[in-house]
């Protein structure tokens, strides 16, 4: 199993340019030859592309260093020097390169295929034939080919997801991402089996399908960097909205369906006010071993009184009870988030 890493410190140098030469014509008859010194090449960049077949950092783990190729030094007859090669890293999609001394989110990756020159080569040095002049007919100076640019990065992975799936440890989560997607996670019945987040497709009508992923690992203080949540809160900021899934049978105390709600919506908004604003769909999870329907109906009106919450579903992720309805609602609900931001982007949209 691949080993899911998604932030990684490194550093990167482009080449330096090569060196412009200083030389002269010598040629048979020609007792005094003029300057023919060639440019040195360009020094290669280092480059990022963002591959959706990729889907962690961790090669970024093994090594932290990465060296573009310098440039070759000019040559006799005013030849060039030979450019120094790019370097290619590839890296998700989703993954934000931030300037790891002042912060700066220098690009964020979020497509298949998207390019950002990270760090660009030095150009090559002038040869001494650009330096011939009326009064100077044999130059004898040529150009440093000049250094490239260097910078620590922070590599950083959002998981690319239409919809989250949050809730506190053993709410079922794996469970119901392994049953609507073709994600299978590792799933037991004791808090925090999922140490990384889980990735699926789920194919909710023909020809039409969404993804979703389960952020683990958030409990009471992750905001704070209690348990794992400071590790998986930012992966939530990518989703459209979130599917709060509540686990109606924790025997913790001090804990129910709605203070769970309360208390997971309370770290969310402590971390981030743009998930805090996120769209929700409220279900509880593992009605199959409630019983009779008098239980779910008297959490349904306990968060609507005491949450707010107007529209809780009831499902069951181990039986399928409940789950078909909530999947058509979710892909509905996704397909016209992603019409609404194409129409968003059309030339000449008013978007105020």
């Amino acid at each position: 199993m691949t080993t899911f890493i998604d932030q990684a410190k490194i550093h990167v140098k482009a080449g330096k340019g090569g060196d412009g030469r200083v030389g002269f014509r010598r040629e048979k008859f020609i007792p005094k030859g003029g300057p023919d010194g060639g440019d040195g090449g360009n020094g290669g960049s280092v480059i990022f592309t963002a591959d959706h077949n990729l889907g962690t950092l961790l090669d970024f783990r093994y090594e932290s260093n990465y060296n573009a190729q310098e440039g070759e030094p000019g040559g006799v007859n005013q030849r060039f020097g030979a450019d120094g090669e790019d370097l290619a890293l590839f890296v998700p999609v989703g993954t934000q390169v931030v300037n790891e001394s002042t912060g700066e989110i220098l690009a964020d990756l979020d497509a298949h295929g998207k390019v950002f020159v990270a760090a660009k080569g030095g150009n090559g040095g002038w040869g001494n034939v650009h330096f011939k002049s009326s009064i100077n007919q044999a130059p004898t100076r040529a150009n440093k080919g000049l250094p490239g640019e260097e910078f620590s990065l922070v590599l950083e992975l959002k998981l690319m997801a239409d919809v989250g799936v949050v809730g506190f440890p053993n709410a079922g989560k794996s469970t119901f991402i392994s049953r609507v997607s073709n994600a299978r996670p590792k799933i037991a019945d004791y808090p925090f089996t999922t140490l990384t987040p889980n990735l699926g497709v789920v194919e909710w009508a023909q020809y039409k399908s969404f993804y979703i992923a389960d952020i683990p690992g958030i409990i009471e203080g992750a905001s704070e960097g209690r348990g794992l949540g400071l590790q998986f809160l930012r992966h939530v900021e990518r989703t459209r909205f979130l599917v709060h899934l509540l686990d109606p049978l924790t025997l913790e105390e001090g804990r129910d369906p709605v203070q769970d709600y309360l208390t997971l919506n309370k770290e969310l908004a402590t971390y981030s006010a743009t998930l805090a604003s996120k769209p929700q769909i409220v279900a509880v999870n593992k009605t199959d071993a409630l019983g009779d329907g008098e239980l779910e109906q008297m959490i349904a009106e306990e968060l609507k009184e005491k949450a707010g919450v107007e529209k809780v579903y009831m499902v069951s992720a181990v039986s399928g009870r409940g789950v078909g309805p909530l999947v058509t609602m979710l892909g509905a609900q996704v397909e016209k988030m992603r019409r609404e931001e194409i129409e968003a982007m059309e030339p000449g949209k008013d978007i105020f």
